[in-house]
């Protein structure tokens, strides 16, 4: 059985969510910055600050990462978008990008007590 079997497609998100895949997509390596979360979705405004990684020099290898119209989510896309779930409403995230892909959560929330 394919470990992809069970997780979502891309066209099965809500528009936030598959906007936040794209942009990861198109991001390749960097951060999303202050991307803001409500009702566990990711929303875009306001808009997040993408601050992208380009690699120089020879060892740059760089294949472009595929943007076809629907896949099967990758594990850290669903692990990703559970944690959006969780954090519910008001929260701020950033999120390290690496091949396309969501490597790094950090929350800013406000400390209770």
């Amino acid at each position: 059985m394919n470990a992809t079997t069970n997780h979502p497609s891309k066209q099965a998100l809500g528009s936030g969510a598959r906007r936040l895949v794209e942009l990861m997509q198109r991001i390749g390596f960097g951060r999303i910055e202050q991307l803001r979360v409500s009702g566990g979705e990711p929303t875009f405004t306001p808009m997040p600050r993408v601050v992208r990684e380009v690699r120089l020099g020879p060892e740059h290898a760089g294949d472009p990462v595929a943007r076809s119209a629907d896949f099967a989510l990758k594990k850290a896309v669903v692990d990703l978008l559970a944690e959006l779930r969780a954090i519910g409403d008001g929260a701020a995230v950033s999120i390290e990008v690496r091949h396309g892909l969501p490597h790094r959560l950090l929350v800013q929330e406000v400390a209770n007590g």
